[in-house]
C-alpha cells in the first residue's frame, strides 16, 4: 500500500516537534510507511542513525523503523537510549539521515517520530514532502534490534568535555533528577567528569512526562527539598528525551526556559537569536543582542529563521520557552571550536550559565534583569477544534474573549496572531493562548512583573475556559 494512504489513515499529524499520536496509531505499517516514505525524500541514502527514548513504546517502534529501512537496503546505526541532541550531533558528524523515536514529554500513552535529514532538523517543506511521498510499503518483516552503538552516547559527551574546562564545576554538588530521561546515564558521567560533586536523584523505571515549560508544582517543591537536603549548588534535569532543560538555582528554584538560554546566549557571545513569539519581553529590554526576531512556535520556524540570520551575523542561536537551545553557527569557548548544532539542546545552555556562576551563587544571575517574568500551563485533552475556535473567536472581538476569561481588570493594548493570540494589555503583562502542535492541549503563556502575578493570570485564563466548555 502507498505510504501517504496509511500514514492519512492512522490520524498522526506533525506537530511543532515531528509526527505525534496515540501509541496504539504507531502500528508496525505505519511505522513502516513513515520510515520509507522519510528515505524515498533523501537523496542516495545508505546509512540512518536510530535512537530512542525510555517510553515503554519505543523500543517496538524502533525495531519497525530499522526494518523498514533495511527493507530497502538502507545500513542502520542503532543508538540505543540517547538524548535527542546527541543523536542529531551524531548524524550530523556522519552526513546521514536520522530518525528519534520520542514523545519528549506527553504522556506514556502517545508516541512520536523526530526525522533529521543529512542537513539536520527537518523543515515544514520536508514534513509536507514525507506526508505527500508515495512509498510502497510491501510485506513487513520484523527484525530483532540491533546491538546498540555507544558511539553517539561517546560523541556528545566529547563535544562539550573539549570545549569545557576539566574544573568547570570543581566545588559544586549538583543534583542530576534522571527520573526517565533518555540522558540519565550520560548526565551523571559528563558533569562528574566536568569536575562536579554528582547527586543522583529521583531515577524511575516508569515513565515521568517532565514538561519543563509547565513544571508541576509537586516537582517545584521537591526541588526545594532536594536542594536542602543535599545542600546542592544547582539541579539539572531534563524532558524524556534530553532535548530541553530544567535547571534550579542553591535555592531549588527553576529557571524559566526562555532567562536560562538568555543567559546562556550571553554567555556564549551570540549576537542575534531567534526566538518564538512565547518567549519572554526580557530578551529585548536587556539590549545583550544586536538583533531579535520572533516566529512561531516549534523549532522548525526557529531554525527557518536562521538563514537571515547567519548571512547578517557571526555568531547566532536560538532559544524556546522550554529552553531548547538551537546553536546556528559554531562559535568559539576559550579557544576551542563547538561546532553549530541547530536543534534543541538541554546540555549547552546549562553548561554556559554554570560557567557564569563559576563565582557565585547561581540566584546571583538574576540580579540586574527585567522584572520580567513568565509562566504556562495548560489544559489537558481539549481537542484542537475547540481550541482553534476560543482562538479565532477572539481574533475577531479580543474584548469579549477578555471578558470570558475573567480579565476585565485588564485594559488591551495591542494583540499578535503569529501563532494563536498573545494579548498584551497597558500594564505590560501578557496572556497567550494556543493549541498544543503535539497533544490535544490549550496551551497558555502569561508574563507579569512578579511569578505570582503571572501564575494568576494562568490560572484565572485556564480556569474560566475549563469552566465554560465543562
Amino acid at each position: 500500500m502507498d505510504s501517504s494512504i496509511i500514514i492519512k489513515q492512522s490520524g498522526i499529524e506533525f506537530g511543532t516537534s515531528g509526527a505525534r499520536g496515540l501509541v496504539i496509531s504507531f502500528t508496525n505499517e505505519v511505522c513502516f510507511a513513515f520510515t520509507l516514505a522519510f528515505i524515498n525524500t533523501q537523496e542516495d541514502v545508505k546509512r540512518i542513525a536510530i535512537a530512542i527514548d525510555n517510553r515503554p513504546s519505543s523500543a517496538a517502534m524502533a525495531g519497525a523503523c530499522i526494518s523498514a529501512a533495511k527493507s530497502v537496503g538502507v545500513e542502520v546505526e542503532y543508538y540505543g537510549v540517547l538524548p535527542t541532541p546527541a543523536l542529531a550531533f551524531s548524524a550530523q558528524c556522519a552526513k546521514i539521515p536520522a530518525i528519534m523515536v520520542t514523545g519528549s514529554h506527553i504522556p506514556f500513552d502517545r508516541n512520536g517520530l523526530k526525522f533529521y535529514t543529512k542537513q539536520g532538523e527537518i523543515t515544514k517543506q520536508d514534513e509536507a514532502a514525507i506526508l505527500a511521498s508515495s512509498a510502497e510499503v510491501g510485506e513487513i518483516d520484523l527484525q530483532p534490534l540491533p546491538l546498540v552503538d555507544q558511539a553517539a552516547f561517546d560523541s556528545y559527551i566529547n563535544r562539550y568535555l573539549s570545549v569545557f574546562p576539566s574544573n568547570l564545576l570543581s566545588n559544586k554538588r549538583i543534583g542530576i533528577y534522571q527520573h526517565s530521561s533518555a540522558g540519565r546515564e550520560l548526565y551523571p558521567q559528563l558533569f562528574s567528569e566536568l569536575g562536579a560533586e554528582v547527586v543522583c536523584l529521583g531515577y524511575s523505571d516508569e515513565f515521568v512526562p517532565i514538561d519543563t515549560e509547565a513544571v508541576a508544582e509537586p516537582d517545584r517543591e521537591q526541588a526545594k527539598k532536594w536542594a536542602v537536603e543535599f545542600n546542592l549548588d544547582a539541579i539539572f534535569s531534563t524532558d524524556g528525551d534530553g532535548d530541553r532543560p530544567l535547571l534550579a538555582d542553591e535555592n531549588g528554584v527553576y529557571f524559566t526556559g526562555d532567562i536560562l538560554c538568555m543567559l546562556a546566549a550571553r554567555s556564549l557571545g551570540v549576537e542575534a537569536v531567534a526566538v518564538p513569539v512565547s518567549c519572554t519581553t526580557s530578551i529585548e529590554a536587556t539590549h545583550s543582542f544586536k538583533k531579535v526576531t520572533r516566529t512561531k512556535i516549534g523549532s522548525p520556524y526557529v531554525i527557518e529563521a536562521f538563514g537571515e540570520l547567519t548571512r547578517e551575523f557571526n555568531a547566532v542561536a536560538g532559544f524556546e520557552a522550554n529552553g531548547g537551545f538551537l546553536l546556528a553557527s559554531s562559535i568559539f569557548i576559550d579557544g576551542n571550536e563547538l561546532l553549530a548544532l541547530p536543534t534543541r539542546d538541554a546540555l549547552l545552555p546549562v553548561l554556559a550559565v554554570l560557567k557564569l556562576a563559576e563565582s557565585i551563587p547561581l540566584s546571583k544571575l538574576y540580579k540586574g534583569l527585567p522584572s520580567r517574568v513568565t509562566f504556562s500551563d495548560r489544559l489537558k485533552n481539549i481537542e484542537r477544534a475547540v481550541s482553534n475556535s476560543i482562538i479565532e473567536n477572539g481574533k475577531l472581538n479580543p474584548n469579549k474573549l477578555i471578558e470570558e476569561l475573567s480579565l476585565t481588570f485588564l485594559n488591551l493594548d495591542s494583540y499578535d496572531e503569529t501563532d494563536g493570540l498573545r494579548l498584551t494589555f497597558t500594564s505590560k503583562d501578557v496572556v497567550h493562548l494556543r493549541p498544543s502542535g503535539n497533544a490535544p492541549e490549550l496551551r497558555c503563556y502569561t508574563e507579569s512583573t512578579t511569578l505570582a502575578k503571572a501564575k494568576q493570570l494562568c490560572e484565572i485564563t485556564l480556569g474560566s475556559i475549563s469552566s465554560r466548555i465543562t
